[in-house]
């Protein structure tokens, strides 16, 4: 299974970042960006409001009960072992975080799921890759700049890149130009106000136009 989970990293390159979307509106979402041909969503846990990681799971769960693997449900904003435990026990088939902590990447790893942990500096990225992870999400991308990611890519192309934080449908492509495998994106593309009024399809319509920019 991780093997396939990482191909279809590589085959999709855009994972839809959720985050206090829950319930019936993230079961919607999730039909809106499979419809637009956006396949890996992650759902990420409010560090912030512990009381409501369980709902996190329960997304998870319900993504993977209503696609039957056609879409694929990881856990984000994963930043302790025990959290990575609790995802996996939902279901999840990846985990990405904000940082670079070694004990998340090697439980993440002992539990058979894909790693994507975040990193800044390149030693930060030399750091996650060691441990084993099998992707690096450089955060946060927008501020860094597309010149940044070269400067990374340049001695370190040995390590895949996913670039979050400020990604859209506009400088998607220049990222991936400069040697990103795929992107993670949040607000960008999960409009919570489209959400509230119920404007899956203008949703739709953007997942269409960041997998076109992705495969530019």
């Amino acid at each position: 299974m991780r093997e396939q989970i990482i191909k279809t990293v590589y085959e999709k390159k855009i994972i839809a970042i959720v985050r206090g979307v829950y319930g019936e509106d993230c079961e919607k979402l999730a039909r809106a960006l499979h419809a637009g041909g956006i396949d890996l969503i992650e759902v990420t846990f409010d560090q912030a409001h512990p009381e409501d990681y369980e709902k996190t799971c329960a997304a998870i769960s319900r993504i993977n009960e209503v696609f039957q693997g056609e879409v694929l449900a990881g856990a984000g904003t994963v930043t302790t072992p025990e959290l990575v435990e609790m995802a996996h026990k939902a279901g999840a088939k990846y985990i990405i975080s904000p940082d670079t902590n070694p004990a998340v990447i090697r439980r993440t790893r002992e539990l058979e799921m894909v790693s994507m942990p975040g990193a800044m500096t390149p030693s930060e990225v030399m750091e996650a890759y060691r441990t084993g992870a099998d992707f690096v999400k450089l955060f946060p991308m927008a501020n860094l700049g597309v010149g940044y990611l070269k400067a990374v890519r340049a001695p370190l192309n040995q390590v895949p890149i996913l670039v979050v934080g400020g990604v859209n449908e506009k400088n998607l492509g220049e990222f991936m130009a400069a040697g990103a495998c795929g992107a993670g994106v949040g607000g960008n593309l999960v409009n919570k106000q489209w959400i509230k009024e119920g404007r899956f399809d203008d949703i739709t319509a953007l997942a269409r136009e960041f997998i076109k920019a992705a495969n530019a």
